[in-house]
């Protein structure tokens, strides 16, 4: 995305270049503001496209070149296009032109009422208009519709032009009415329209202050890129703006500042706060070779970067791009919203012209007061409050998301998150670390645990499989090393060299089985004539193990593979492996089903016994081992068939297909991940799974909040239409309860969206 007065190149459309721009609206801030928009951007000739972004106050347009042309029918609208992405912040709103015009009309408000029910006496005749007299007090009511009513004006003449039935069309037209009986039909209601006018600007006002605050949070995170980088040319270490770096370019970050673009550390050492992007807590340590993030923040030590992406196109940007694009993307029950508004404001409408007309007939109202009871109904017929209720309860739980390191890319995929029952899991990389480490030595034969891992390390020394890379980073000690020479791959079985002259190997029982040895009576290492521990736990004999009827099956019914080292005359030890469930598995499991998850399943293509294991040891209700891609996707397509919402987690590269056929697919450890963050329907920016009980919590309370929202709001503007003909509703109350108050309200209630946070 672009701001403002900047553009990116397109394509050509009937031999002009397409330039796409992204316009600041601040006053764009509902469902009809947006529409009026877009009817005006529809008559623009040149524009091949456009989105309105209400609840981020953005217009995303795409052009023939003609921005101009775009940003005056934006604004002959009646909506400001600022030249910048920027927000009205607190007092800024009520300091604005509209803020200082609220204030006089107020006060004019103000002294007409104090005229005419305290000073009475300097309430005079002043003149007659069409035969209707209009008194000091009249005029200061007049005044107050001037001055405040002058933007209602502007927009209802706006909307009557684009044929919207809005809150501005309608609200003009109530003051218009009121002002219409008074000097026509000679029934004094200008208090009423003076009211109107005033009360309807502060509720705008209070509206605006509300969105603002909700835009706030997005805005935050456009935030976290410095603005400066300091930049090494010619030798020399210089300060640039952050848009002049450059991939290849190494940026010095010092204690304290913030990483301007993603790259490579090549020199220095830190821990950086990575929490902006990827949610995590707690700093991470940060060397040469370690990748950094836009906008995470050093904290300790000096940091030299490579930058890798420019400034706009690294992860952060990414991620408040998508994040804004989500923004737009309807769920379900909005859409549902707005088929309902449509109908709505039409019958409540009739309503008043029915109430208005009929009253005086059927009830004996007098004429003014039918009038006023029409006015109240325009007042209540605008349907803004539960139009907004659900997009504004998604804004805030998107970005709230966001800044928890969980990427949700629409209001439709949080949405149905909520209404999952049924949690897969991918097994490597996603319950488990993805990487083999060494969990039990067993030395044989009198060696020690020592011996056998200084055997194993010069054996694998030279190895490139993950077995051999995982016994190294157990074994590689300070320490004597053995000499290698002769090493040989022995495919598909193991390894040999030759350790300090003698041969050596390492690899599964049937290697050493061809060897010539009787891996049914093996003698287990004792210390002072007691068996290891490990050794103890799995042999029933004295000293004696059987390795091919207990202690290899054993070992590999908890999941782990084995790996026998010796000679050719001895046998010296067993190193079992596994790829270890995750710190954080059994306990994400454990709440998922706290929260009301139905059933959790693991997919997984590895072998039967290693599944078990892992889905016993993590909490797991079912898995399904063995599985190709296809068959992962067809049991994904078998879940969701028997099921009302079922998400799969992944690593959005190798899961896929799997992902894509799920409800909501949602990818692990998807920062600086362009696939992931592409493929997933919501992506865990850390590597942390903890997240996903955070992301179902946060679903199921936006899910919550919408409908609190949407109910309240309905409900609100149901009893006070239905109480106007019984004389209970001021129209001022109507106004600031009916309109501002849920519109505040419902912002309100979507923003404790915010305080929801990840477990610890």
């Amino acid at each position: 995305m672009t701001d403002a007065g900047e553009s990116s190149d397109g394509h050509d459309h009937d031999g002009a270049a397409e330039v796409t721009v992204r316009l600041s609206v601040p006053d764009m801030d509902c469902a009809s503001c947006a529409g009026k928009v877009e009817s005006a951007l529809s008559g623009v000739d040149g524009v091949v496209g456009y989105e309105t972004r209400p609840t981020s106050g953005t217009v995303v347009v795409t052009h023939e070149g003609n921005e101009a042309a775009v940003v005056a029918a934006i604004e002959a609208a009646g909506y400001e296009v600022t030249g910048a992405d920027t927000t009205v912040e607190g007092r800024a709103v009520w300091t604005s032109p509209r803020g200082r015009k609220t204030l006089v009309g107020g006060l004019a408000l103000g002294a007409g009422l104090l005229v005419e029910f305290l000073l009475i006496g300097l309430d005079s005749r002043l003149a007659v208009v069409a035969g209707t007299p209009i008194s000091v007090a009249d005029t200061l009511f007049l005044l107050a519709v001037a001055v405040a009513g002058q933007a209602i004006l502007r927009h209802g003449y706006q909307s009557a032009r684009a044929l919207s039935l809005d809150i501005d069309f309608l609200m003009s037209a109530a003051i218009l009415g009121a002002l219409t009986a008074s000097l026509v039909f000679g029934e004094v209601l200008y208090f009423e329209a003076a009211t109107l006018a005033v009360l309807f600007s502060v509720a705008e006002l209070l509206e605006r202050y509300s969105i603002d605050r909700a835009r706030m949070s997005l805005r935050e995170l456009m935030e976290l890129t410095p603005d400066e980088a300091t930049v090494e040319r010619d030798g020399e270490e210089v300060v640039v703006p952050v848009e002049s770096v450059t991939v290849g370019d190494r940026v010095h970050v010092r204690p304290g500042e913030k990483v301007p673009t993603d790259g490579v550390v090549v020199d220095g050492d830190s821990a950086v706060d990575q929490s902006p992007v990827t949610g995590e807590s707690v700093p991470v340590d940060k060397t040469v070779g370690d990748e950094v993030f836009a906008g995470t923040i050093n904290e300790g030590g000096y940091l030299v970067v490579e930058v890798t992406a420019a400034p706009g196109d690294d992860t952060l940007s990414r991620v408040v791009e998508l994040v804004e694009a989500a923004q737009s993307n309807q769920t379900d029950r909005e859409q549902l919203v707005e088929r309902f508004a449509a109908y709505y404001t039409p019958v409540v409408v009739l309503f008043a012209i029915v109430v208005t007309v009929g009253a005086p007939f059927v009830a004996g109202t007098p004429v003014s007061t039918a009038v006023v009871y029409g006015l109240t109904l325009l007042v209540l017929a605008c349907p803004c409050a539960f139009v907004i209720a659900t997009p504004v309860s998604v804004v805030s739980g998107i970005t709230s998301a966001a800044r928890n390191g969980v990427l949700v890319k629409g209001g439709d995929h949080l949405e149905a998150m909520g209404d999952v029952d049924v949690v897969a899991f991918d097994k490597t990389g996603t319950l488990t670390t993805g990487e083999l480490t060494v969990t039990d030595v067993v030395p044989l034969n009198g060696n020690t645990e020592a011996d056998v891992l200084r055997c194993a390390r010069g054996l694998e020394r030279r190895s490139e499989h993950p077995i051999g890379e995982a016994i190294l980073a157990r074994a590689d000690e300070p320490g004597d090393a053995p000499t290698v020479t002769d090493f040989e791959s022995l495919a598909g079985k193991g390894v040999r060299a030759r350790l300090d002259g003698t041969a050596h190997y390492a690899g599964k029982p049937g290697l050493f089985e061809e060897l010539g040895f009787d891996l049914s009576h093996v003698h287990a290492t004792t210390d002072g004539g007691t068996v290891t521990r490990t050794a103890r736990d799995i042999c029933e004999r004295a000293d004696c193990l059987d390795l091919l009827t207990d202690t290899v099956p054993d070992l590999q019914a908890a999941g782990k593979t084995v790996v026998l080292v010796g000679t050719a005359d001895e046998l010296e030890g067993i190193i079992a492996l596994a790829d270890e469930p995750r710190p954080a598995a059994a306990r994400t499991i454990a709440r998922l089903r706290e929260l009301g998850v139905e059933r959790t399943v693991m997919l997984t293509g590895d072998n039967e016994r290693t599944a078990q294991a892992v889905a016993e040891e993590v909490g797991i209700d079912e898995y399904r081992a063995e599985l190709l891609p296809d068959e992962k996707v067809a049991a994904i397509e078998e879940l969701v068939a028997a099921n009302d919402g079922v998400a799969m987690v992944g690593d959005g590269i190798n899961d896929a297909p799997a992902l894509a056929t799920a409800t909501v697919g949602i990818a692990m450890g998807a920062a600086g991940t362009d696939t992931a963050l592409e493929t997933a329907d919501v992506a865990l920016m850390g590597d942390d799974l903890s997240k996903l009980p955070y992301l179902y919590e946060l679903a199921g309370a936006a899910d919550g909040v919408i409908r609190q929202n949407v109910v309240a709001s309905l409900a609100v503007k149901a009893l006070l239409a239905l109480a106007v003909p019984f004389g209970y509703v001021p129209i001022w109350l109507a106004v600031l309860a009916g309109d501002a108050g849920m519109t505040i309200g419902v912002t309100a209630n979507a923003a404790r969206l915010a305080r929801l946070r990840p477990d610890d």
